[in-house]
């Protein structure tokens, strides 16, 4: 893909990125909304470049938010388009995972081990009639209450929304689309990036049921997107879920190996956007590892 040749400034994708901030802006997670990184925002800039990804980024064909965990009390935040509402297909079977969770916490549903079966078939599989089954279980308006709660404000019309689960994942009808966008499963990168920092700093639940959360995150079951990409990095644990629905593609992931640790969310619009995610989970893993003090071909345990 050739890029543009209209210039896509880091002033401009600065400003974007601080309005995307406000996405960070929690309660919950006071110090994240300050992490914009100017280091980090333009090497993730010049990392699409290299890709030939500019164009998609300017056409709205692609979201990104990369967040560097790897020194866990300094977190470092980049985004492109960060407040861009995509449709992400399965992708938010994660908020169904927190409303489960949720409701396990205020003692409203139970983790026996069919419950807990079924979460993991809905996000290591990527089951749809285990999502639909937690889903009428939680209550879907039930699920967007909690979505829009001022505890986790994961869908915020400040910010142009986020997460959002307003139909079974089946062939049914919607029930409430998205108040802005009007999709049925929809999603920003920033809010995703934002549900998998509050998961790692155990704030989404207790700490207890974060570590339960987190364990049905791992082993993802389905091979392609950033799974596919990371195999060239071996040694990656990869807390992850996906989706996909047509041109729709998205992947979100924790990834973890050795002393590196970092979020990444991507959601394209386009034939090819599989392959891009593809190519790019590595192009990011090598901007995370190159941007720490370690050298880039150390040998972990």
């Amino acid at each position: 893909m050739r890029l543009s040749s209209k210039p896509f400034t880091f002033t401009c994708m600065l400003l974007v990125v601080c309005v995307a901030c406000n996405a960070f802006a929690t309660p919950a997670s006071p110090a994240l909304r300050d992490r914009l990184d100017v280091t980090l925002q333009r090497e993730l800039e010049t990392t699409l470049g290299r890709l030939g990804l500019i164009p998609a980024i300017s056409n709205k064909q692609l979201s990104v938010a990369l967040v560097d965990m790897t020194h866990f009390a300094l977190p470092r935040v980049a985004a492109v388009n960060g407040n861009q509402m995509f449709y992400a297909a399965s992708l938010p079977k994660i908020a169904i995972l927190l409303g489960a969770f949720v409701l396990i916490e205020q003692g409203e549903m139970t983790l026996d081990p069919k419950t807990h079966a079924l979460l993991t078939r809905m996000i290591r599989q990527s089951s749809n009639a285990a999502a639909t089954t937690i889903l009428h279980r939680i209550g879907k308006p039930n699920l967007a209450m909690i979505l829009q709660s001022d505890r986790f404000r994961l869908y915020d019309p400040a910010v142009n929304g986020g997460l959002w689960v307003g139909k079974d994942y089946g062939k049914a009808p919607a029930w409430k689309r998205d108040p802005l966008h009007h999709l049925s499963h929809g999603a920003t990168a920033l809010q995703v990036a934002r549900f998998y920092y509050l998961l790692e700093s155990q704030q989404l639940v207790s700490p207890e049921l974060c570590r339960t959360m987190k364990q049905i995150l791992a082993k993802p079951a389905v091979h392609h997107k950033f799974v596919k990409g990371l195999q060239a990095r071996p040694g990656s644990k990869i807390y992850r879920k996906s989706g996909t629905w047509r041109d729709w593609h998205a992947d979100s992931a924790l990834v973890e190996r050795g002393p590196y640790k970092y979020i990444a969310v991507a959601l394209a619009y386009h034939p090819h956007g599989g392959t891009w995610l593809s190519r790019l989970i590595v192009s990011l893993d090598d901007l995370i590892v190159r941007s720490q003090p370690w050298p880039a071909g150390a040998r972990f345990q």
